[in-house]
């Protein structure tokens, strides 16, 4: 082929991914963001003048999610290794559809979901871009492998829960989220033989875990443990005790595995099994497509690059800092008579307000930018903070919350 029609745009260009690392690690204060046109331009104008043309918008004026007030949203920094990764995933842009164009990535993710599937007493499973999917997935398994007719969770679970019925065309109860607190084996029917009962461990609002010991009970049980499934590789793997009976588990390793979006796992009991009855053949497929995802990236290199980094003790000491993070606002809120603590928090979710409810406004104007969310429980508002963020400055994230409070 000659030179001169190879198109660069392809190739490798060192001095515009040094430049792209640059503007990076550059601290862009905050401007007027770039204002996209309103049509196609007609012209191009370079891969490096659109670095600098997006960089001060993109890298500027996003929310980081590393600083150190950084505390409200399920949403955590991630590792540079998974930038690095990230990187040379989107150079390679593997598609684990066919074992041909992702021969490496297959086996990343085979390993990754080896490594981390027995920690919740599971077989096997595949990677997923969110919970939302994995929990499709591990219902639609439930209802081929245990014929279900029925799912019923409790008003506390994910959205995703209701969706994957709808789309499924399954039944759908909830059950009140006081019920799923300990006494739901009441409200529960006697005849489980054709219902799926999904368990939250880590509810979105609260952090709550649900009775993981009803596990077992029906014919599929599903645990969505999207957020605090990683807490089985802590130190405080006993919040999650009962999840090893689960027939099939979510995790989202974009929420406390510290992964870029897109990121789960939906892992099974008996993987054989369940992945015969997702899987579907196609005359140009090399090899049966399992579950909901044609096309799909090598998502698993990042985590497998974070997993060998820092190892079990790695993670663990991560979560564990958030976990103690924490457990410091539970305690400054506690500890003032004005705030009003919902629960000690399980999972890392800190839920709290004024007890003078006319103060909520005003408290929630004063708060650190970042600091917290917000949630409705019992038709009234409360804050919700979300340990998520290892490096989060808990000395200046209480003195904010405490000038809050004072003023």
């Amino acid at each position: 082929m000659p030179r001169d029609s190879v198109d660069s745009d392809f190739l490798s260009n060192r001095q515009g991914l040094l430049h792209a690392i640059d503007l990076l690690a550059d601290k862009f204060e905050d401007g007027d963001p770039f204002q996209v046109p309103s049509r196609l331009p007609e012209t191009g104008l370079g891969s490096q003048a659109v670095l600098d043309l997006l960089a001060p918008s993109i890298l500027g004026r996003s929310a980081h999610l590393g600083a150190p007030m950084s505390f409200a949203h399920m949403d955590p920094p991630t590792p540079w290794v998974t930038w690095a990764t990230t990187l040379w995933n989107a150079s390679l842009n593997q598609n684990l559809l066919h074992p041909a164009t992702a021969p490496v990535a297959r086996t990343i993710e085979e390993q990754v979901i080896a490594w981390l599937a027995p920690f919740f007493g599971m077989t096997g499973g595949h990677m997923t871009p969110g919970s939302t999917l994995a929990n499709l997935t591990a219902l639609w398994a439930a209802r081929e492998c245990a014929g279900v007719e029925e799912i019923i969770a409790s008003e506390s679970s994910h959205l995703s829960v209701a969706k994957a019925a709808h789309i499924l065309g399954l039944r759908y109860r909830a059950l009140s989220a006081e019920a799923f607190g300990g006494h739901v084996a009441n409200s529960l029917p006697s005849d489980l033989t054709r219902v799926a009962v999904v368990l939250t461990a880590g509810t979105t609002a609260t952090g709550a875990i649900e009775s993981l010991d009803l596990a077992g009970r029906a014919a599929w049980t599903h645990v969505d443990a999207a957020w605090g499934g990683p807490l089985r590789i802590s130190a405080y793997a006993d919040r999650l005790s009962g999840i090893e009976h689960a027939d099939s588990v979510s995790v989202s390793a974009h929420k406390w595995l510290f992964q870029p979006k897109e990121s789960a796992l939906v892992l099974f009991r008996d993987t054989t099994t369940a992945h015969a009855a997702v899987s579907f053949g196609g005359a140009y497929l090399a090899a049966p497509n399992v579950g909901v995802l044609g096309s799909h990236g090598a998502t698993a290199v990042p985590l497998l690059a974070t997993l060998l980094a820092w190892g079990r003790t790695g993670i663990a000491a991560r979560i564990e800092r958030c976990v103690s993070l924490a457990d410091r606002v539970a305690g400054f809120v506690d500890s003032d008579s004005r705030l009003r603590l919902l629960a000690a928090p399980r999972t890392g979710i800190v839920v709290w307000k004024p007890r003078d409810s006319d103060e909520f406004e005003r408290v929630s104007r004063r708060l650190p930018t970042g600091a917290a969310s917000t949630t409705t429980i019992g038709g009234e508002p409360w804050f919700r903070m979300v340990a998520a963020n290892p490096n989060a400055d808990i000395d200046l994230l209480i003195e904010g919350m405490q000038r809050a409070v004072d003023c």
